[in-house]
Order: structure tokens, then C-alpha cells, then sequence
């Protein structure tokens, strides 16, 4: 009797283990074909990223001039000692800094806000969703000019309402001309033509959220600031880092929109104007990559720091 017992546990730990077996090779086939298939777009990102991204590394320890046929000399660190003094390098870098914090702050909140009423049960909710991408549709440099006109203090819309509509001033403004005005007035552009991304990239995080846990929140007596601020805001940090990171690169790295209303002037220009002048107009591709590799650590500051405040991967 005992003996006709063990045998079915003998045999059912044998199936156990060659069933595990079977299940870890298949796994492995799985993440080999997987690999697989991501083989070629690593070797495309490889080749129109990595290696550009090395070439501007070495280009900015030598002297190399743009469309020069003369042999390139290693300089070493000259070009980051010169790039530390320059003060239209630093200045370049506030004006950057300033229109990232603007812009990244003003879209973050609005959007956030945006995707919570459109998440939101109501008649018409489709149609406000496809409207709110308008802005957004619309190239940048399209729209960039289309504000300038509108800035305009001889014909601008702008200063007509504000000046002989509703009597806020008392005189037109030439918004992008003064000092004073010109970085909040292009910050404006941007955060109107680029909100509804954000509220779209914090729609899709807000739809992830499990509606049940809502449910038992208001059974448990939470109010809708505590709903917010102890669910909505921990289940979608995910989705505010890729937000975060995505606005604060493209701040970063702005050139279209400036160059627009701007064109070089000398004490708005960003970093990525900076850079486009010295390697096509001066031709001083060295210089250049120098300011390239400066970028690229200013952003990836910026990166590991979004990381490591919201800390991501204990959610």
C-alpha cells in the first residue's frame, strides 16, 4: 500500500522538474529571439547616435575647422579652458536655464490639469481631446511667426487688447525686443504650442491607474485633495519622469523657435544657437563640439537629477 503511494509522488516531482526545465529553455528561446529582433535597430541607433556622439567627443580636443582640407591638431583641453571664459557661452546657458524653468514648470502644471478634466466622464470629452492638439499640430516655426506678428507693437493683436480693449497699459510694448520681457514672452509661445503634449503623456499615465482603487478610497472616507495627492500623484510618477525628461531636453536643446523671433541676437540666443554660429559661421568645428559635449552634460544633469528625486523604481 505504502509502496503504490510514493510512486505517484515520484512521478509527479519528476514531471515538476523536467516541466521547469522545458519552461526556462523556452523562456530563453524567447529572450534570444528578442534580441534578435532588437539587433538591427541597435545597430541604427549605434550608427546615427553612438558614433556621431564620439566623433563630436574627439572633434572637440582638436582644432578642426569646418570645410577645411588641413589635418586637424590635438589641442587637448584648450577649447573647454577657452569655453569656461566665455561669457557668451554663460550667458547663452542662463538664457537657456531661464526658458527651461518657465517652460517646463508652466507645461507640467497646465497639463497635469488638462489631463485631469479630460480623464473626467463628459458630453463632448472626444471632441475637446482632438481640439486641445491644435497648437501642438502646428509647426513650430509657423507658429513662432505667427506670434512674433502678434507681438508686433506698431499691428500686433496683442498690444491692441491690452492697450485700447482693456486698458492694462498705457503704452504698446515690443515684447520680444526689451530685455525685460523678451524670455517670458517667447516662454509663452513655447507653453502654448506644447501643453497639450504634456496633458497627453499625463492622460495616458492617468488612464493606467485602476479605477477600483479610487472606489475603495472613497469608501475609506478620502476626499478627492487626498485621492490626489496620496494616488493620482504616486501611481503616475512614471509618467511625470518621461514628461520631465522629454520637456527639459527639448528646452534645452530649443533653436527653431528663438531663431524665429530672435534671429542671433546676441543676448537671447540659447546654447544650440550658440553652437549652430560658431560651427557654420565661424567654421570652428572644434569650438563647436567643445559646446556639443557641454550640452550634452548640462542635460544629463538635469536627467540623473529628475531620476534620482523621484525615484522611479520604487513605485
Amino acid at each position: 500500500m505504502s509502496q503504490q503511494i510514493v510512486e505517484p509522488k515520484r512521478s509527479t516531482l519528476l514531471r515538476t522538474r523536467s516541466g521547469g526545465k522545458r519552461t526556462t529553455t523556452q523562456e530563453q528561446a524567447k529572450t534570444r529571439l528578442a534580441w534578435l529582433f532588437l539587433l538591427p535597430t541597435l545597430a541604427i541607433v549605434a550608427f546615427v547616435a553612438i558614433w556621431p556622439l564620439v566623433q563630436t567627443v574627439y572633434q572637440s580636443f582638436t582644432d578642426a575647422r569646418l570645410a577645411s582640407g588641413d589635418e586637424p591638431r590635438f589641442i587637448g583641453l584648450e577649447n573647454y579652458r577657452l569655453l569656461l571664459q566665455d561669457r557668451d557661452f554663460l550667458n547663452s546657458i542662463l538664457v537657456t536655464v531661464q526658458f527651461t524653468l518657465i517652460t517646463v514648470v508652466f507645461e507640467f502644471a497646465l497639463g497635469l490639469l488638462i489631463a485631469l478634466v479630460i480623464n473626467s466622464n463628459f458630453k463632448g470629452r472626444g471632441l475637446m481631446r482632438t481640439a486641445m492638439l491644435v497648437p501642438w499640430a502646428i509647426p513650430t516655426v509657423v507658429s513662432a511667426q505667427m506670434w512674433k506678428w502678434m507681438y508686433n507693437d506698431t499691428f500686433g493683436v496683442i498690444n491692441d487688447f491690452l492697450v485700447d480693449k482693456v486698458g492694462i497699459l498705457s503704452r504698446p510694448i515690443a515684447f520680444i525686443a526689451e530685455r525685460n520681457t523678451s524670455i517670458p514672452a517667447i516662454a509663452a509661445v513655447d507653453i502654448w504650442k506644447t501643453t497639450p503634449f504634456v496633458a497627453l503623456l499625463l492622460l495616458a499615465g492617468l488612464q493606467v491607474i485602476p479605477g477600483d482603487v479610487y472606489e475603495a478610497a472613497t469608501i475609506d472616507g478620502a476626499n478627492k485633495l487626498q485621492q490626489f495627492l496620496r494616488i493620482t500623484l504616486p501611481l503616475l510618477r512614471p509618467a511625470i519622469l518621461v514628461t520631465l525628461i522629454f520637456r527639459t531636453l527639448d528646452s534645452l536643446r530649443v533653436f527653431d523657435v528663438f531663431y524665429v523671433m530672435f534671429g542671433n541676437r546676441q543676448n537671447t540666443q540659447t546654447m544650440a544657437i550658440y553652437n549652430q554660429q560658431n560651427i557654420v559661421e565661424f567654421s570652428d568645428l572644434g569650438y563647436g563640439s567643445a559646446i556639443s559635449v557641454a550640452i550634452f552634460l548640462i542635460i544629463g544633469i538635469f536627467v540623473v537629477a529628475y531620476v534620482t528625486f523621484l525615484k522611479v523604481e520604487e513605485v
